[in-house]
């Protein structure tokens, strides 16, 4: 109980020293527990005032926090009462207001005054993990007392009153493998150099208690799973210490011979491999690592050869790619295995001993000429004969052979270098013994110049002579081109033919420089005179032989102005292209006015035809189907269907000749022929009314217009006469593969004697 009261002392505040005033009635906390669980209101303290003398004149009035729904206040007496249970962890404390007044009145006679309720706590909360589940690794192989993680807990309660917020850690599962701290809640190794490879994860239940631990605290779990990091503290090892593999010795360059690895029991990063190939003679092989599998992979270098050597002992390593210098003194962290290579014997091609041969011949060389000899052997041991040939896609003009025992090379036509001044071949090598072994050889033939081309001029000139040129003036400087390369280069010399080299007009100067210059003679050329100049002029090579041609070169007299230049010449004369003569020309004409004349022949033809190309359609039975459902009774039957109706035989026919096309192919077979223009087919044998009526129908179709083309079927209605069985067509047969009864062939009489002892006994 609490009882405050202007007699009790209060706080004083230094501005308060200087001046104090009186105060009629003052108090400063109380105090509640909570969770209290009575079912009174729970008491909490009274207010009392000086200017209250008991005759009830005055009433105690609260206000705040909780006034009305939590405490409540008796006026007549200032008691105060808590009507709720009270809960710290929700609010610690709550601010109220009291004041007395007139009862009457309602007029304040204190002022109003603040007191604060605290709540009292007690121990009603347990620890709690607010981070819930932990997960944590640490290393293995660490050391005694490492650090793994700390796990807190909180608690509810007030940490400033009691124990009820103190709060120690311990283990329940866990051990003897980690520990925890008790005030920290730090979890360590318990056992030094755990393994990760024996067991790789634990789980841990630990658990706080308030109380400082006490009896009667309360408690709460977590688990906690640690994980064993791995470390490299494993050595790989090959699980064999030899491995044997066989391979084709034809196997290409580059290819997987085989496959090899190491096992670590380490993961990750730490069983990382690094393979290297510690012995190997000829450096045939070579060692990748597959990042994938850590596998080892061995890739052949260089071509196999079963004849030169059959086996290899290959030496390889294997070393962890990370290694922790803090294992080292584990021992050395590599591995060694021996790999053994059989090379298996193919039948392999023909091999050139030289695969790229280079040969010269000159360009004047006669047919026949030998060039060179290309060579090939078998490498297998059975040493077969090897035939030579050229791949023609190589040489389509054929312009070379190869002996196909020996391999020398020949020319087969005449070689001109400026058309072609290197060929390459191929030469293919052939096993005599299994001609699908073919080996390729490559042949470069270089074509030698020789001076068979005379040199021409450079280009076409079109020489302008003005009207007014000076006598000595260089009107035009030439140059000449040769199609052949002499190896010293090339040197022309200049001339004009002994036949215009008197002539007035011009004249020629070699400029030693491979160029030369036309000069004028004398001056004024008058267009009225002439008004084009042609002049030969000789040009000959350096070759030897040496070579010479004549060229002519246009000049035109032209009329110029003060400067020189041409303000019109005289016509040019007009010269046909050089590969297009008159008389092709002609030619040409003539053809044209050739087929205009045969279009006209045809139109005037197709106009005076009096029957139309497209066939009538009362005649066109190619798509007619004719279906004869009555079959008859047989040879005893003659009443039932009149089989002369059904053969239709001599009916006459009026064949007609095709139109559009005209039979000038002779039948396989000569028509029957007779005074009138069909046979009679009664008058014949049965034996030979087939025969003639089949040849009748094919004549009537190879002469029929509307008749089918000549690979369609043709269908013949006609049975002939006389038959003691009744109909054997197949369309009437059983559809089905099921078996069929032929004993009744038996009954037929003597002409189906046969097929009653083929069929009759056992049916198919």
């Amino acid at each position: 109980q609490s009882k405050l009261s202007s007699s009790r002392l209060y706080p004083l505040w230094p501005w308060e020293m200087l001046r104090r005033h009186k105060r009629s009635w003052v108090w400063n906390q109380f105090f509640v527990l909570e969770e209290y669980t009575g079912e009174e209101p729970l008491y909490v303290g009274k207010l009392h005032s000086d200017m209250d003398k008991g005759d009830g004149k005055v009433k105690y009035v609260l206000s705040g926090e909780g006034s009305t729904s939590i405490f409540t206040i008796d006026e007549n007496t200032g008691d105060i009462h808590a009507t709720k249970r009270l809960d710290r962890e929700e609010q610690a404390y709550y601010t109220l207001q009291a004041q007395a007044v007139d009862r009457i009145t309602n007029i304040p006679v204190e002022p109003r005054s603040e007191f604060l309720v605290k709540v009292q706590d007690i121990n009603d909360n347990e620890p709690k993990f607010m981070d819930g589940h932990y997960m944590a690794g640490v290393p293995e192989m660490s050391a005694l007392g490492t650090m793994v993680v700390q796990v807190a807990a909180t608690d509810a309660d007030d940490p400033t009153y009691g124990n009820s917020a103190r709060v120690v850690y311990s283990i329940i599962s866990g051990q003897p493998y980690f520990s925890v701290e008790p005030k920290t809640g730090i979890i360590r190794t318990a056992l030094p150099n755990m393994d990760r490879e024996v067991k790789d994860q634990y789980v841990l239940v630990i658990q706080a208690k308030d109380m400082v631990g006490q009896m009667g605290g309360l408690s709460g779990t977590t688990s906690v799973t640690i994980t064993l990091t791995d470390v490299n503290d494993n050595p790989p090892h090959f699980s064999r210490k030899n491995y044997q593999y066989t391979v084709l010795e034809s196997l290409p360059v580059a290819s997987v011979v085989a496959r090899v690895k190491a096992v670590d029991a380490d993961i990750g990063p730490n069983a990382e491999m690094e393979y290297r190939i510690m012995e190997d003679g000829p450096g045939l092989f070579n060692i990748t690592t597959d990042e994938d599998t850590q596998e080892g992979v061995i890739i052949l270098q260089k071509p196999l050869d079963f004849e030169t050597k059959n086996s290899f002992n290959v030496r390889i390593e294997a070393t962890n790619r990370n290694i922790d210098s803090a294992f080292v003194h584990l021992g050395s962290f590599s591995d060694t295995t021996s790999v053994k290579v059989t090379v298996e014997d193919v039948n392999e091609s023909p091999v050139f001993s030289t695969q790229l041969s280079r040969m010269v011949v000159s360009e004047d060389a006669r047919v026949g000429t030998s060039i060179g000899r290309v060579s090939a052997h078998d490498p297998d041991s059975s040493n077969s004969a090897i035939r030579y040939s050229i791949d023609r896609n190589t040489d389509l003009e054929r312009f070379f052979i190869v002996d196909a025992l020996s391999g020398v090379i020949s020319t087969a036509k005449p070689l001109d270098r400026e058309v072609n001044s290197v060929h390459n071949l191929t030469i293919l090598a052939m096993e005599s013994q299994d001609p699908t072994k073919i080996g390729k050889g490559f042949v470069a033939i270089t074509v030698l110049d020789i001076n068979d081309n005379a040199p021409v001029f450079a280009i076409e000139y079109e020489t302008l002579l003005c009207e007014n040129a000076a006598p000595g003036q260089v009107i035009q400087t030439i140059s000449a081109v040769d199609k052949d390369e002499p190896p010293s280069g090339h040197r022309f010399y200049f001339a004009l033919p002994a036949s215009v080299a008197s002539n007035t007009n011009f004249t020629l100067r070699d400029n030693k420089d491979n160029t030369a210059s036309i000069v004028t003679k004398h001056g004024g050329f008058r267009r009225q005179e002439q008004m084009l100049y042609r002049l030969p002029v000789l040009i000959v090579d350096s070759g030897s032989p040496a070579l010479s041609s004549t060229n002519t070169l246009s000049v035109n007299v032209c009329d110029c102005d003060s400067d020189g230049v041409a303000q019109s010449c005289g016509a040019m004369p007009y010269t046909l292209p050089a590969g297009l003569s008159t008389g092709a020309l002609v030619a040409i004409l003539g053809c044209i006015i050739t087929l205009l004349v045969m279009v006209l022949l045809i139109v005037s033809m197709r106009r005076k035809k009096k029957e139309p190309l497209i066939l009538e359609d009362a005649r066109d039975v190619r798509e007619n189907i004719v279906r004869y459902d009555d079959e008859g009774g047989g040879e005893e039957d003659t009443e039932a269907f009149d089989m002369v109706a059904l053969r239709n035989l001599n009916v006459i026919r009026d064949p007609k000749v095709r139109r559009d096309v005209t039979p000038d192919t002779h039948t396989f077979f000569p028509y029957p022929m007779s005074s009138s223009s069909q046979p009679v087919y009664k008058t014949l044998p049965d034996n030979v009314v087939f025969r003639e009526f089949i040849w009748d129908r094919l004549k009537d179709a190879d002469v029929e217009p509307s008749a089918p083309p000549y690979d369609s079927l043709q269908t013949y209605a006609f049975e002939g006469s006389g038959s003691v069985a009744e109909s054997l067509s197949s369309l009437e047969s059983l559809s089905t593969d099921s078996e069929q009864n032929y004993d009744y062939l038996s009954t037929w009489g003597p002409r189906f004697k046969k097929l009653a002892d083929l069929y009759g006994g056992e049916s198919l």
